[in-house]
């Protein structure tokens, strides 16, 4: 039977990232499927629901979560138990820190390249982009860069040309590693 992948997402913006991501990282054989939920409350309210009713065999389950203003390992701890209560503690947890433009601010080349932003590839190296993770609003801090940055269409557009092997945020890393 054919492994199933299925990721939970608390916005349609981090699916959309996925699905050009996951490319460079899965092999065609393995099915993926995204269940979105309306924001983080949404989430973490009806995912053990989810789990726990998930009825397809062969599934893998990927929580992701934005850490936005909270406690990052108090977030994963909450999370994990959440799905360690509704029977699937082999859930992988991440939490993007701070937020899912962190990802992208660690690979400004390939933000560059996807939203048309000329030279922004230089500032990789700046001081502010050293370790995007630290940023309190990426989300912010990339419409600064690239004004017409829109998180849906933009996620789509730089989700397959995210470099997995040169990322500059750490939770982009611990993401990829899967562990």
């Amino acid at each position: 039977m054919t492994p199933t992948l299925v990721f939970f997402l608390e916005e349609p913006s981090a699916r959309e990232m996925l699905k050009g991501l996951l490319t460079k990282l899965l092999p065609p054989s393995i099915q993926v499927q995204y269940v979105v939920f309306e924001g983080k409350q949404d989430l973490e309210k009806r995912l053990p629901i989810r789990l726990r009713a998930w009825q397809q065999p062969n599934a893998m389950f990927v929580v992701m979560r934005d850490q936005d203003s909270g406690d990052c390992q108090l977030i994963k701890q909450g999370l994990v138990a959440k799905v360690t209560e509704a029977g699937h503690p082999e859930t992988l947890v991440r939490i993007a820190c701070h937020e899912l433009e962190s990802f992208y601010l660690g690979d400004l080349k390939a933000v560059a390249e996807a939203l048309g932003a000329e030279n922004l590839a230089r500032q990789q190296n700046s001081k502010k982009f050293r370790n995007p993770d630290q940023l309190a609003n990426p989300k912010q801090e990339l419409k600064r860069l690239v004004k017409n940055y829109q998180q849906v269409s933009g996620s789509r557009a730089i989700g397959p040309l995210l470099d997995i092997d040169n990322n500059r945020s750490n939770s982009f890393n611990a993401f990829i590693r899967g562990k």
